[in-house]
């Protein structure tokens, strides 16, 4: 069964992608992402690593949407 991450976890890997694309991830963004998506796997019952897959996934290889 396919995983689908929350908005709140794929917003937070946009801010991450976007700043590792710009050369200016931060420690903080990193820890922000790695604690949400900890806390989303522990609360759902989820492996953290496949949730982390999907999350990274989706973000940086978007599926195209339909009619586009």
């Amino acid at each position: 069964m396919a995983i689908e991450p929350p908005n709140e976890l794929l917003e937070l890997e946009r801010v991450a992608w976007t700043e590792i694309q710009e050369g200016r991830l931060t420690i903080e963004t990193v820890a922000a992402v790695q604690t949400a998506i900890t806390e989303y796997a522990t609360e759902h019952g989820l492996n953290r690593y496949e949730l982390e897959k999907a999350v990274k996934t989706a973000v940086r290889h978007p599926k195209p949407s339909a009619g586009g």
